[in-house]
């Protein structure tokens, strides 16, 4: 009798639980013993961390996207269909054309930034955090000739230290075209520091105060009024603009909320160790899916895809799942256009972000090329 594993959402997560597990049970999958399933609402992947390269004229869609199809392995079954339905009791996963039952379920579905989460915001405000947002943005940044550039910041959101990232990137660029001097950079966040993790803000500050970024802790975004460009604060103050890039609040897959599974933002209760549904003895949780304390970024997933593979392989083989996710996430921060540094912790280690030096610039542009392979299962 087959068995299947499902894995539902075609992103870094689910692609790369699907690859390894048809590698590493290739025999159970030739032979017909197993069934691996990839359902994902979507022909094309893409590498997300491509969109802030965007913004800033240094790259383009194409040479961030593939198509899924060729990323997989050939024993993958591929489902390009929208799942309509998760039904954890009967086990079963319903899309628009058929309905799939399983022995194990991988939920990979992500998250999706919220424009319409603030008043005003769709209409008045930017991000990059979109293939369409980050092409309007790069129109908008390169034909900016000063005023301000306003930053705001809601979470939870997916590769915390974008924000960072665009700001330092904003203020190379614009000392780099000489304009630098009229174009005031200010960055929020909204909770007493400018980073969730410690080290980071501390760090960040002091890089702040020496380009001469403005920054603002306790900024919670509550409306925007499109014509006036003011940016409204929850505290009553108004913050004028002149150009404003908004990172929203990030919310689950609107399968997880149709389906019952996930908290008010659509994330489902998830054991930190284990990455199985809270309840669910069947069922993984991966990536932005889930409503860990990490953060929601692509290492993340690489690293729980790890876990998961290798417990599931377990499982399957009648072991018990001894394999745990240490809650460790590795980021590169572009500190500039042509400079960056990287952190990396788990739950019980904090980050501490080293020197920036342009050898780790060139090993993020590496990564984004070499990435491909990561999908692949290979790297």
């Amino acid at each position: 009798m087959t068995r299947r594993i499902i894995i539902v959402g075609g992103g870094v997560a689910g692609t790369m639980v699907a690859n390894r597990l048809a590698k590493s049970l290739e025999n159970e999958v030739y032979s017909g013993e197993l069934e691996v399933v990839l359902i994902g609402n979507t022909g094309k992947h893409i590498y997300q961390p491509g969109f802030l390269f965007m913004a800033f004229n240094e790259g383009f869609l194409e040479q961030f996207a593939r198509e899924e199809k060729y990323l997989l392995h050939p024993k993958v079954n591929f489902v390009m269909d929208a799942a309509r339905h998760i039904d954890v009791d009967r086990k079963r996963v319903i899309t628009g054309k058929q309905s799939f039952d399983y022995d194990f379920l991988v939920i990979a579905t992500g998250s999706y930034p919220d424009m319409e989460s603030v008043p005003g915001l769709a209409a008045g405000g930017h991000t990059f955090y979109t293939p369409e947002g980050a092409e309007r943005l790069r129109h908008e940044i390169l034909n900016f000739q000063g005023g301000t550039l306003l930053v705001t910041i809601d979470v939870p959101h997916k590769c915390p230290v974008a924000p960072l990232e665009f700001i330092f990137m904003a203020d190379d660029y614009y000392r780099e075209t000489g304009i630098r001097n009229k174009v005031k950079l200010k960055y929020t966040y909204p909770i007493g520091r400018v980073h969730s993790l410690e080290p980071v803000a501390k760090w960040a500050v002091k890089e702040f105060e020496k380009r001469g970024i403005e920054y603002e802790v306790f900024f919670n975004l509550e409306k925007v009024d499109p014509e006036k460009k003011i940016a409204y604060n929850m505290d009553g103050s108004e913050h004028p603009y002149d150009l404003l890039i908004a990172i929203p609040a990030h919310r689950g897959a609107r399968v997880i909320q149709d389906s019952g599974l996930g908290d008010e933002d659509g994330f489902i209760p998830t054991d930190r160790y284990s990455l199985k549904m809270e309840g669910q003895d069947c069922v993984y949780v991966i990536g932005d899916a889930t409503d860990l304390p990490v953060s929601k970024a692509g290492s993340t997933a690489h690293y729980e895809a790890d876990v998961v593979v290798k417990n599931l392989i377990s499982e399957l083989k009648g072991l018990p799942a001894t394999h745990r996710y240490n809650g460790k996430a590795f980021c590169f921060i572009e500190t500039g256009l042509n400079e960056a540094t990287y952190i990396t912790f788990n739950y019980k280690q904090p980050p501490q972000p080293v020197p920036p030096s342009e050898m780790l610039h060139w090993f993020k542009l590496s990564y984004n090329e070499m990435y491909w392979l990561s999908a692949r299962g290979i790297l």
